[in-house]
């Protein structure tokens, strides 16, 4: 009999990781794969991504809004509501396991209901660190979480440090890089041409709030705008996630509407993020993109702030404070296309792969739902 699969998706950026994965299991005729579509995807602000999820070619979506106008991005409440759409979601399809990524609050939401309703739950990606509540919301979906498929083997040592037990851990790389090191990527004239954007010279700024700082988000903003406006440099600007704190974000970013040197978009398509990477001069920010995907490549990342904190350094990372002469330096330094060696320390472009041959493992299947806690020896 197949088995089941739902997945979680909320934003443009989990989607574009995840949708190999979800494509690879839903070309398996051992799987019957589902995917429960959420957050920003439902979202007019940010693009209605829902549109980009359905255009993918995937099967069996299912669309929910779990948040308005009316509660803006009040976390708490984007909790609950995505606990009960999720939840009555489950009790109606059944799934034989929930697929969770990453460290949003649709992710937690979804574990949480898997939890308390006997349903494995896998987490794509647990063990990283961050700098801001994203890390703490990452560490609870992995401890609600019965299985892991970890990017690099630091995560995996992490989440043993945190009492999961190995035979859970699975090591496949992280899915993205399948996606970054594909030769199907779209050409950097096409993606410029379907975004109106016209210039042969540019970086990316992707600029998220940080929510355990929210009393800094304004000046920081303000910061950041002055810094990338002193500096003459041509931008591509991403609109920031929706997390509490982004409206100040908004409001400095209505400095930069109208001024030639900036383009303003509210969502790309992952693969067309990657070509525009690809051709960057930089990408400037707190994304983690900047430590993730920028790297790959091989190009710079003016990392701003404390957001990725502890995440993976690699020399093609220049870490500053949100001080707008600081950033406005680091950027004129890296104008003229630097580039560094690439990094390959999240895989070599087949997690897919080993997702599918580890799923499709009976004995996989054997996993306990009463997880038990891995104590580890230390001397006394």
């Amino acid at each position: 009999m197949m088995k089941k699969l739902v997945f979680i998706t909320g934003t443009r950026a989990d989607f574009g990781k995840i949708k190999i994965l979800i494509k690879t299991m839903q070309d398996s005729d051992k799987f019957d794969t589902h995917v429960f579509a959420t957050g920003m995807h439902m979202l007019k602000k940010y693009g209605l991504t829902i549109n980009e999820v359905y255009k993918s070619g995937i099967e069996n979506i299912f669309p929910f809004l779990n948040q308005d106008d009316a509660c803006g991005s009040q976390m708490d409440y984007i909790l609950a509501n995505t606990i009960n759409g999720f939840g009555r979601y489950v009790r109606e399809y059944k799934p034989d396991m929930i697929v969770v990524h990453g460290d949003r609050i649709e992710s937690l939401s979804a574990a949480i209901v898997g939890a308390l309703n006997n349903i494995p739950v896998s987490h794509i990606e647990g063990g990283e660190l961050s700098g801001t509540i994203d890390e703490h919301i990452r560490h609870a979906i992995s401890k609600l979480s019965h299985v892991h498929f970890t990017s690099n083997i630091n995560a995996s040592n992490r989440l043993i440090q945190m009492g999961e037990n190995k035979e859970s851990i699975y090591l496949v790389g992280s899915p993205e890089i399948d996606v970054m090191l594909s030769e199907d990527l779209p050409e950097l004239g096409e993606v410029l041409e379907y975004y109106d954007i016209f210039y042969k010279k540019y970086s990316i700024l992707l600029y998220h709030s940080v929510t355990t700082e929210g009393g800094n988000i304004s000046k920081y903003s303000k910061n950041i705008v002055d810094a990338v406006i002193e500096s003459g440099e041509k931008f591509i600007v991403l609109y920031p996630n929706n997390d509490t704190g982004s409206n100040y974000i908004f409001d400095e970013y209505s400095r930069l509407e109208n001024n030639d040197n900036f383009k303003l978009l509210p969502s790309i398509r992952f693969e067309g993020f990657l070509t525009l990477l690809k051709g960057a001069n930089m990408i400037v920010g707190n994304s983690s993109s900047g430590v993730r995907e920028a790297p790959v490549y091989g190009i710079p990342t003016i990392n701003i702030g404390s957001r990725q904190h502890n995440r993976c350094q690699h020399e093609s990372i220049i870490n500053v404070v949100e001080d707008s002469a600081l950033i406005c330096n680091s950027i004129k330094d890296h104008m003229h296309g630097k580039k560094y060696k690439k990094a390959s320390i999240f895989g070599d472009g087949n997690s897919s792969g080993k997702f599918l041959e580890i799923l499709s493992d009976d004995l996989f299947w054997d996993v306990s739902i009463q997880k038990v806690f891995n104590t580890l020896q230390f001397n006394s």
